[in-house]
């Protein structure tokens, strides 16, 4: 294990955004993230009304939400060829304005309503990288 961090992004910050920033100006190139709480304005949850066509395949579409609490974890590997931190983060939110009626899946896209609390721990070895995966789907998995 490397470094351990709490993190806080404001209201208003683009949640990918700040998390970049953040491992940025701290060289954090890897690790986990056990739990974080937040409010959010909006976010796009991986998700769809439609029936599947295949029902073991990945859902790549999105569902928009406005005005929840959330609850998450993830994992953060990195890219050599962009130098930039992969995250993968999975919530379960609550709309507050439909008695908490929750919704949980993986997070594609979020802008913070208060702030959100973050705990990180970097992982120093081994690496962690995502790579393809040509016969599950072209699903990006964790390796190391």
């Amino acid at each position: 294990m490397g470094r351990s961090f709490v993190v806080h992004f404001d209201h208003g910050e683009d949640f990918y955004s700040a998390l970049s920033d953040f491992c940025r100006e701290h060289d954090v190139k890897q690790g986990f993230i056990p739990m974080f709480i937040a409010g959010m304005r909006e976010v796009e949850l991986v998700g769809t009304c439609e029936q599947l066509e295949d029902p073991d395949a990945p859902v790549w579409s999105a569902v928009h939400l406005s005005n929840i609490e959330a609850i998450g974890a993830g994992t953060l590997a990195y890219d050599e060829e962009s130098e930039t931190v992969q995250p993968h983060i999975h919530v379960s939110v609550g709309l507050k304005a439909l008695s908490a009626t929750a919704h949980t899946s993986h997070l594609l896209a979020a802008r913070i309503h208060f702030l959100t609390e973050m705990y990180l721990v970097e992982v120093s070895q081994p690496r962690l990288t995502r790579s393809r995966q040509k016969d599950l789907f072209d699903v990006p998995l964790l390796r190391f």
